[in-house]
């Protein structure tokens, strides 16, 4: 159990320009991801996954995913009466699963290659109906802020007018709620919904749910008993 005091990453670290041709480490059942020793996505998360997944395909269309994982948000998606699923990945063996994973899939899926800063900024704007953002942190200094770089940088230009957003960060969130809140409503109200409203979003299109989730005890990034999907529409 000590393991699991330990911080997700040491002061200073950062995995950045590694992380694309790390061992993606796919364990044999298939249920947990560990990249340069990071715990990136557990097979618990299914039912967070396909919260996220309703959400981002709740307009139909075109989504963008960013971070493909275990494919456990991208396979929720499919099964949605979508027209095209684009997707981008920045490590060598999870994008070659995904493109295995692609040729099977009822709808069109364009997978992207590379890191997503690399990658969003040649996509055009007003493209998609849905977004979900869901990539792991690279660096103890992006942690808790790298999906803002995102939302900030990029989101609102990127989705049409009425489409929907929506993001996590377990990694940070999971920390947040060990160590500074017991409340997530009041976690994401005051760590989420500033950023958001600086990158353009209006207050009152912000949206949350709440589910109940059991985490194992061994899962190294997020042991609270709940977790928020947010539903952000832009205008």
């Amino acid at each position: 159990m000590s393991t699991a005091a330990q911080p997700i990453f040491s002061k200073g670290e950062d995995c950045k320009t590694s992380w694309h041709d790390a061992s993606a480490g796919y364990d044999e059942t298939d249920t947990h991801l560990e990249i340069m020793g990071k715990p990136v996505m557990e097979r618990w998360e299914t039912p967070y996954m396909h919260s996220l997944s309703t959400v981002a395909a709740s307009k139909g269309g075109r989504v963008l995913e960013i971070g493909f994982g275990m494919a456990i948000a991208a396979t929720k998606i499919e099964s949605y009466p979508i027209e095209e699923h684009w997707i981008i990945e920045c490590n060598d063996g999870v994008f070659a699963r995904l493109e295995n994973w692609a040729k099977s899939q009822p709808h069109k899926v364009v997978p992207l290659k590379g890191l997503w800063e690399n990658v969003v900024s040649t996509l055009p704007d007003n493209h998609f109906d849905g977004i979900l953002y869901d990539t792991y942190p690279l660096s103890e200094d992006t942690w808790h802020t790298h999906q803002f770089d995102f939302i900030k940088g990029h989101a609102n230009r990127l989705l049409k007018s009425g489409g929907v957003l929506t993001y996590c960060n377990l990694t940070s969130w999971g920390e947040l709620l060990k160590t500074k809140y017991d409340n997530i409503e009041k976690m994401f109200e005051e760590t989420q919904v500033p950023h958001l409203v600086q990158a353009g979003f209006k207050k009152d299109k912000i949206s949350t749910t709440t589910m109940d989730i059991a985490p194992p005890t061994e899962c190294k990034y997020y042991s609270f008993n709940k977790m928020v999907t947010p539903t952000i529409v832009k205008d």
